[in-house]
């Protein structure tokens, strides 16, 4: 029932940015330690860049186990779900680079996010995923579910955070520096933002 694409165009780009959640998922090279998945959202925070390359926005949270994760050895898999109209799930297998803010790539990437305001949801990093491996398969046992809006809280809570403030919250987080297993997170301080 699966089939495999060489590239993220027509049918396939179309569903995949129709989506308002994606899910991401990392591991650690460690054997024991600890695989992350996590739900993303926020209308305008991801973008197909090329064919074989998408892009999404990495905002403040009190973890930062992806970046961790892409800093050790870039491997990813962004995975949508068709919760509405036919079945589909659709998965990115790649690997995953963070942008940071002090990187020359930055700004030309936040280009690419017109949608969204990044100074609303303190802003940590562009996560960059080339695609090695492109599947989808039926999706028959996801549920239909019902998209109703985006929600404000998290604007709402980081809206408020200038860079310095923002560092020191990043900073009295256990797992934003330092993920679950040791691993380097989010370097701090934190760059100042020219967005």
């Amino acid at each position: 029932m699966g089939k495999t694409y060489e590239r993220i165009d027509g049918r396939l780009r179309t569903f995949i940015e129709a989506q308002p959640v994606f899910f991401t998922a990392t591991a650690p090279l460690s054997a024991d330690g600890t695989v992350n998945l996590s739900p993303k959202g926020l209308k305008g925070s991801f973008a197909v860049l090329d064919e074989r390359t998408v892009a999404y926005l990495d905002f403040a949270g009190s973890n930062a186990e992806t970046i961790a994760h892409l800093r050790e050895n870039g491997r990813i898999t962004l995975m949508w779900c068709a919760f509405q109209g036919p079945p589909n799930i659709v998965r990115v297998h790649g690997r995953g680079e963070p942008v940071f803010r002090d990187d020359p790539r930055f700004e030309e990437l936040l280009t690419r996010f017109p949608d969204i305001d990044p100074t609303l949801h303190g802003l940590r990093a562009v996560i960059v995923v080339t695609a090695e491996l492109i599947r989808d398969t039926c999706g028959y046992a996801v549920p239909f579910m019902a998209y109703e809006e985006d929600r404000d809280l998290h604007a709402k809570r980081f809206a408020r955070e200038d860079d310095a403030s923002l560092d020191e919250y990043f900073r009295r987080k256990e797992h934003v520096r330092t993920s679950l297993d040791g691993l380097p997170g989010l370097p701090l301080p934190l760059p100042p933002s020219t967005f």
